[in-house]
């Protein structure tokens, strides 16, 4: 090996110690939490010690009294018999009952503070993960996520409950064992101590491969979790094209991967068992053949070999437990370093520390000026609410890839502007930047004269609502689905069925508005969860109502009753609609028709006709089609 391979070995070494010591840090806030638990865990570990380290010693103390040798206790030499052996066998009951008392009481308290430290870790990480720009959901499979919010996060809480807690009791133990054993014959310890050192090598060696080890298990088993994730939500696909047999096989050639690092992990942690038994055996014999040449000589008594002989087990016993708790903390410094690739994930898009309350405060100035504005008897100087400004945009999914292309127009409060052009023009990607789900790359997006960097994004989607060509429904009653936790009235949700003609619909249902509805609502079709979306953004009041393709799943009659109620939502609001059917456009006030992200024409259905352009190609290719 060069000296620049050793170095770089050395570096990559040290630099992997600091990185776990900086891992364990990231969990100390987190143990912190449960201080009392966690301080009450540590201090039960001297007596539990003292309690574990004092048997082999009593049982040494035994054989010397029956031999009546010279390390018996002063106290017991000057008893009877069956008077001292009666002393120790009740010193020797109350360590095992204190032992076992301490030990089941002290793993209750660590089981307990590992289950705390998971759900607090998981409840941030749940936060963290909702917080995230949708960018980066685009980058990241759900199957991942879900391994990363369970399985690794469970693995964490062990670390501190297994872990943590458990390797600073096995060598505060050793250190007890190692100290009463020098009291009562140094060479013995010595030889003891001496057989530790290659001991320790080889399981710092084992235990940085299963670390690699398992680390690849876990991303096998991501990949495994989001193949399962994919299959089940595409259950339609996969039966309609008779993918079974080919996903069947390509979710195999996964699940062999993943076994084969997992026998991987299972081959270094048996490798460390297997270790210290041998060890373990080969230390007995160590102090059998010093022990029985000191005894020859006279140096040493039965009584305390015997207690050697307990000793050496006993040493090489938490050695053991150490080890199997090292391989947990292992395998979850791999799940901090996987939870901590999310936790370090940047939150892209934040609310400013001077973000303004509310649009109309930023419009109109503060509470105060407002309510003198309104005892003013010229109340109709207001300016409206609902203008909607791009300046100057440009975007990007992905670095210098525009989808949108300096993007610049005014959408006056009221106005009803449709957007318009074929596939990949741009025109979902600009609802998302207005609802500020991506942030522009270049140039700002204003509402009401204010960018939207500077609102809340609580206050941004109250003030706008957007219904989507597939309604999403969550798990739970059909109220629950319209307010999405917010706080309205009963009586507010049933106006806003009414306005919206979806009211008849709802109380035709088993429990009407209680009506439980099972994840994303399949137990209502998909016309049925569009009306519910139209209820839900109702209910909002919102000043301006985005609509991308929302009634392309309904059903003639339906659609009939929905156009109704949408020419009631749509009063005095603004309006964004997408549709890729131009015959449910023509009334509207403007049309923008996009091609690859830019604004290549404007104006009204006459308008646009009469300049022969690409929407008058558009019209006329569906025209021929009906």
């Amino acid at each position: 090996m060069s000296i620049y391979q050793s170095l770089k070995k050395s570096y990559t070494q040290h630099r992997r110690r600091d990185n776990d010591w900086r891992l364990f840090l990231r969990l100390v806030p987190y143990g912190r939490r449960s201080g009392k638990l966690l301080a009450l865990s540590m201090v039960l570990l001297v007596p539990i010690a003292i309690a574990n380290a004092l048997p082999p010693l009593l049982i040494g103390q035994v054989i010397s009294l029956i031999r009546n040798e010279s390390s018996t206790y002063e106290f017991l030499r000057n008893r009877p018999l069956w008077q001292g052996l009666q002393i120790l066998e009740i010193l020797l009951l109350i360590t095992i009952t204190v032992r076992l008392i301490l030990v089941g009481f002290q793993g209750y308290l660590v089981q307990k503070l590992g289950q705390q430290v998971t759900a607090a870790i998981r409840q941030d990480l749940f936060g963290h993960v909702t917080s995230l720009a949708v960018r980066f959901f685009d980058r990241t499979p759900v199957g991942k996520l879900i391994t990363r919010l369970t399985s690794d996060v469970e693995v964490l809480g062990d670390v501190f409950s297994t872990g943590a807690i458990g390797i600073v009791s096995d060598l505060f133990y050793m250190l007890v064992i190692i100290g009463l054993m020098f009291s009562i014959q140094w060479q013995l310890a010595c030889l003891l101590l001496v057989m530790l050192l290659p001991v320790t090598w080889v399981i710092i060696y084992f235990q940085q491969e299963y670390r690699k080890a398992n680390y690849k298990a876990r991303e096998e088993l991501s990949a495994l979790n989001s193949q399962i994730q994919e299959n089940i939500v595409g259950i339609n696909v996969v039966q309609l094209f008779r993918r079974e047999k080919f996903n069947a096989e390509l979710f195999r050639n996964t699940n062999n991967r993943y076994i084969k690092e997992v026998d991987r992990t299972i081959f270094y942690d048996s490798a460390v068992s297997a270790t210290l038994e041998w060890i373990g055996l080969i230390a007995i014999a160590a102090v059998l053949g010093m022990g029985g040449w000191l005894l020859l000589g006279k140096n040493l008594t039965f009584g305390i070999l015997s207690a050697f002989i307990l000793y050496a087990q006993r040493l090489f016993d938490p050695l053991r437990e150490f080890a199997e708790k090292f391989t947990v903390i292992q395998a979850g410094f791999t799940a901090i370093e996987r939870v901590s690739d999310i936790l370090d994930e940047p939150i892209e898009i934040r609310d400013r520390a001077n973000t303004r309350f509310s649009i109309f405060d930023a419009k109109f100035g503060y509470i105060d000026e407002i309510l003198a504005e309104l005892e003013s008897p010229d109340l109709n100087a207001a300016p409206e609410l609902g203008e909607i400004r791009f300046d100057h945009v440009w975007f990007a999914y992905k670095d210098d890839d525009y989808v949108i292309k300096d993007l610049d127009f005014i959408i006056r409060p009221g106005e009803k502007v449709a957007l318009v052009g074929p596939t990949g023009a741009g025109k979902s990607s600009i609802i998302r930047l207005l609802c500020r789900l991506y942030e522009p790359t270049q140039g700002r997006i204003l509402v009401d004269g204010v960018d939207i960097r500077e609102l809340p994004q609580a206050e941004l989607r109250r003030y706008l609502a957007v219904i989507l060509q597939e309604g999403f429904l969550f798990a739970g009653d059909v109220k629950s689905n319209i307010t999405l936790g917010d706080s309205y009235t009963f009586e507010e949700i049933q106006e806003a069925a009414e306005k919206t003609n979806v009211a008849q619909f709802i109380e035709e249902l088993p429990q009407g508005y209680n009506t439980q509805l099972r994840q994303r609502g399949t137990n209502i079709s998909s016309g049925q969860k569009q009306l519910l979306a139209f209820a839900r953004a109702a209910i909002r009041d919102p000043q301006v109502l985005v609509l991308d393709e929302a009634t392309a799943s309904l059903d003639v009659g339906t659609e009939a009753l929905v156009q109704q109620a949408l020419g009631q939502l749509l009063a005095r609001r603004t309006a964004i609609i997408i549709a890729h059917r131009l015959s449910t456009i023509r009334n509207v006030d403007r049309i923008f028709v996009l091609k690859r992200g830019e604004l290549i024409e404007q104006g009204s259905h006459e308008e646009l006709l009469q300049q022969g352009g690409l929407y008058a190609t558009l019209h006329n290719l569906q025209m021929l089609e009906t």
